[in-house]
C-alpha cells in the first residue's frame, strides 16, 4: 500500500501528469509524494548545519555524523555560539572533515556577527535565497536548493546539474547519453511551476 501524502501536493501531481505523459507514468508507478510540507519556523541554520554536514557522503553516514555533532553539546542547543565555541579537534572527532569544519565556523561567524540573517529567507524568493546563502564557504547552488527543497517547502525547484536527476531522465525519457544541464531545464519546462515534485519523482523512481 503506498503512503500517504500530503493534499498540497495534488494540484501539482494532476499538473505534472496533464503536462508530461513520461512522466505521469513515473507518477502512476511510485505512488504518492512524500516530500515533507513547509514546516512553520524551521530551524534553518540547524537546516544548513545538516547540509553542509551531508555533502559528498551517503545519507546514512551523514545522519551519523549529524546525531554526533548534536551529541557534542550534551542536550543543550545547537547555535551559530555554540558551534563557533566548539574547538575543531572536537568537531572533528565527530567525523567531520577539516575542510567541512571550516565551513560550519565560517557559517555560524557569518550568524553570529550579523552578517547572515536565516530569519529573513523565508520572505526571500528561491533565487534571492540561493545568492545569500552561497556567500557562505562551502555552500553552492545545490546545497542551497536541497534546503528550499526540503527545508523551506519550495515547490518549483530545479537542481539541473544533479547527477541523480540527469541520471533519471535518460533513464526514463530514453536518452542515449546523460543530459547537460540545459537540456534538463528544457525537459523540465512542463513542469513548473511543481519542479521540485517532478525530481522528487525522479530520484525514487530510480530506486524502485
Amino acid at each position: 500500500m503506498n503512503a500517504p501524502h500530503h493534499p498540497i501536493f495534488d494540484p501539482s501531481l494532476d499538473a505534472l501528469k496533464a503536462s508530461d505523459p513520461i512522466l505521469g507514468k513515473l507518477i502512476e508507478r511510485v505512488g504518492a509524494c512524500t516530500l515533507p510540507p513547509p514546516a512553520p519556523n524551521p530551524d534553518l541554520f540547524c537546516a544548513l548545519v545538516r547540509a553542509i554536514v551531508g555533502q559528498q557522503i551517503s545519507m546514512a553516514a551523514a545522519r551519523t555524523i549529524y546525531q554526533r555533532l548534536l551529541d557534542c553539546y550534551d542536550g543543550s542547543s545547537l547555535t551559530p555560539q555554540t558551534l563557533w565555541d566548539t574547538p575543531e579537534e572536537r568537531l572533528r572527532g565527530a567525523g567531520i572533515s577539516r575542510q567541512k569544519v571550516a565551513y560550519l565556523k565560517d557559517l555560524a561567524a557569518k550568524m553570529r556577527d550579523g552578517l547572515l540573517v536565516v530569519d529573513r529567507l523565508e520572505a526571500m524568493e528561491d533565487e534571492a535565497i540561493i545568492e545569500t546563502l552561497t556567500q557562505v564557504k562551502g555552500v553552492g547552488r545545490w546545497t542551497v536548493q536541497m534546503l528550499l527543497m526540503f527545508t523551506l517547502g519550495r515547490l518549483d525547484v530545479l537542481p539541473a546539474g544533479d547527477l541523480g536527476v540527469r541520471k533519471a531522465i535518460r533513464q526514463f525519457y530514453a536518452l542515449e547519453a546523460l543530459p547537460k544541464p540545459k537540456a534538463v531545464e528544457d525537459i523540465a519546462r512542463p513542469w513548473q511551476p511543481y519542479r521540485s515534485v517532478a525530481v522528487w519523482y525522479l530520484w525514487r523512481g530510480l530506486e524502485i
